[in-house]
């Protein structure tokens, strides 16, 4: 699980549809994901601690959870199909008891804010959603990473394979 955190809702130039902005803690990886306007309204109001004088939906769904005994633990963004996110909210009763919702992620990035509460994206989903925001540092660490291959040698192979034949003689003497 990668942590992210809100980088910032912004609007797409072509469609005009909001989007909510994740970025991983280094702020190397953006996750965009293309949300409603009525859930961009209410993260904006979190995020900018906008009281409203009735409780909005994510504001109804937290005082549910509170009243019934139940904390958000985390949220999860667990999947992506057909460029639908999917995410999972990880609740825990004061009993003890572990549940998970089934949620999209907008209502469940509204609620981990209100909560307090970290969001985490699974790898596949940062694989397949995330776009680099630190271009610069990824070209450098794959000209590393290409570095380092040209100087591996077979020899280097050959004494790693005695290293491992010589530990599995003494496993065996054992």
């Amino acid at each position: 699980m990668i942590e992210m955190h809100i980088m910032g809702i912004a609007i797409d130039t072509r469609t005009g549809s909001p989007i909510v902005i994740l970025n991983d803690q280094e702020n190397r990886k953006a996750l965009p994901i293309w949300i409603g306007q009525a859930e961009a309204s209410a993260i904006i109001r979190i995020l900018e601690e906008i009281e409203t004088p009735r409780p909005m939906t994510h504001d109804l769904i937290c005082n549910l959870l509170d009243l019934t005994g139940h904390t958000v633990q985390k949220i999860e963004i667990n999947d992506l199909n057909d460029s639908t996110y999917y995410a999972t909210i990880f609740l825990k009763h004061e009993s003890g008891e572990k549940k998970q919702l089934d949620a999209r992620p907008s209502d469940a990035i509204a609620i981990a804010l209100k909560h307090k509460t970290p969001i985490f994206v699974t790898p596949n989903v940062v694989m397949d959603g995330t776009i680099s925001t630190d271009v610069e540092r990824d070209e450098k660490e794959k000209e590393e990473f290409k570095d380092f291959v040209r100087s591996i040698k077979p020899s280097d192979f050959k004494k790693l394979i005695n290293d491992e034949l010589k530990q599995d003689d003494r496993d065996e003497e054992n």
